[in-house]
């Protein structure tokens, strides 16, 4: 049996930790003068569950490579969105992407995804139990995919909040009504 060079395992050790979920595919048309010719655009969203997530998109003339393509743009276009307690979002938030608007909010435990489509797509990717979210606007996957992305960057965590005022964490962390640590002016 040949060995693969140490590159190749490497790699392959690198893609098994991440998840991918075809969000869309489309087919477009080309006119010819012979006739149609098609091609597939891919759009998937791959993340590790840990808080890393991307998204891309790829075009082809046959649907495996479309997502192949994707899917590589992806893991090149990975984020890390800060999480609290590993299962939800540290305060609420608003993205925006052309005409696509979404709404995502955090969740006690045991409230689960409330999210449709696109939305709930990127969220398991990116390991998240418990969060509500809205969309408002566009469904286009594309543009939901990326406001959901830009609704996501805006989270900051304690830590972060800390480092930036020069503060010590649990100066910033706050008790809230509910018991649940907050962060220092967010209520919700």
């Amino acid at each position: 049996m040949a060995r693969r060079p140490e590159r190749e395992q490497k790699n392959e050790e690198r893609d098994s930790e991440f998840v991918d979920r075809l969000v869309a595919i489309n087919r477009v048309a080309k006119v010819v003068k012979g006739g149609k010719n098609f091609g597939f655009a891919a759009l998937v969203v791959v993340g590790d569950e840990k808080g890393r997530a991307g998204f891309g998109k790829g075009k082809a003339r046959e649907v495996p490579e479309a997502i192949r393509k994707a899917t590589e743009e992806a893991k090149r276009r990975l984020q890390r969105i800060p999480l609290r307690e590993g299962r939800t979002l540290h305060h609420n938030a608003a993205g925006r992407w052309g005409a696509g608007k979404v709404i995502v909010r955090s969740a006690p435990p045991g409230t689960g995804l409330i999210a449709g489509g696109p939305m709930r797509a990127v969220f398991e990717v990116l390991g998240i139990k418990d969060v509500v979210s809205k969309s408002l606007g566009s469904s286009n996957p594309y543009n939901m995919v990326r406001a959901t992305f830009d609704a996501l960057g805006e989270q900051i965590s304690p830590r972060q909040v800390a480092n930036k005022r020069n503060l010590k964490v649990a100066d910033v962390l706050v008790r809230r009504k509910d018991g649940a640590s907050g962060v220092e002016g967010s209520e919700g």
